[in-house]
């Protein structure tokens, strides 16, 4: 049973790892297109943003695997699963404000046919 922890504890070291590398990587990605990009101002400055809210959004859902992994899988004790539990609550949070920040409604909504998501024409 030990080996199965460790390797569990390994897989949810590799999505922390893959979390954090999204993130670091979608905010190379969003300064790249940044620099690239040869829209207006306001435009190009809406359009970093959602570039970085993405790649947010992308990691902290391996973070929240790792998470995952390592209480259920290697420390299933009643105070882990509460504290994945608040950890949980908190990025779930952030996850649903940014994705109302990026497409400017609700998660449950749903977009009207003729609307567009901001910065979109």
């Amino acid at each position: 049973m030990s080996s199965f922890n460790e390797v569990a504890e390994i897989v949810g070291l590799l999505f922390d790892g893959l979390g954090v590398l999204v993130i670091v990587l979608g905010t190379v990605v969003a300064a790249a297109r940044l620099v690239v990009c040869q829209r207006g101002a306001t435009d190009r400055y809406r359009q970093f943003r959602q570039d970085i809210g993405r790649g947010i959004l992308l990691g902290l859902e391996f973070l929240v695997a790792a998470d995952i992994i390592r209480t259920v899988a290697v420390t299933p004790t009643l105070e882990g699963v509460l504290v994945l539990g608040l950890i949980v609550l908190i990025r779930t949070f952030l996850s649903t404000a940014l994705q109302v920040e990026l497409e400017g409604r609700w998660p449950w909504q749903r977009a009207s046919e003729g609307s567009t998501r901001p910065g979109e024409s």
